[in-house]
């Protein structure tokens, strides 16, 4: 299944993060696909707060700390950055295997650097930037 969406502002891409929570329901590894800049974290404020996980306020990229954790009644998220992660053994340390749990949601930035991850994935939200503040969205969930 895959679905597009277009939003106009960092507004509407924290709304649609909201309406997406209902989609991926645990347990989901979810691909963030996107260039620099593309909406991810943005997003992912969104889906944060669609699971009761945190306020928007407090969702902030992971690029530096690699995994930041939001616990919600129905779910765990755990928002992670690959984009610093070039290795397998670098990877492995990171212990995302741990993470994995039924009621645990995935949303790993840059996972499509480790074929793993293409292989396992439930679902895949790509963003691409058309302007300063529009963003085209595709979710695909697979089967």
């Amino acid at each position: 299944m895959a679905r597009d969406y277009t939003t106009n502002s960092p507004e509407e891409t924290i709304a649609l993060g909201r309406e997406l929570a209902s989609l991926l329901a645990p347990p989901k590894l979810v691909i963030l696909r996107g260039d620099l800049g593309a909406g991810k974290t943005t997003l992912v404020k969104g889906i944060a707060e669609g699971f009761n996980a945190a306020s928007h306020d407090d969702v902030t990229s992971p690029t530096f700390t690699l995994i930041h954790e939001y616990r919600g009644p129905s779910a765990a998220l755990y928002h992670i950055d690959l984009y610093r992660i070039d290795t397998q053994r670098e990877l492995e340390t990171l212990g995302l295997d741990d993470l994995m749990t039924e009621n645990s949601v995935l949303l790993i930035e840059w996972g499509e650097k480790f074929p793993r991850f293409e292989r396992e994935r439930d679902a895949e939200i790509a963003l691409e930037r058309i302007s300063e503040n529009q963003r085209k969205i595709r979710l695909t969930i697979t089967d």
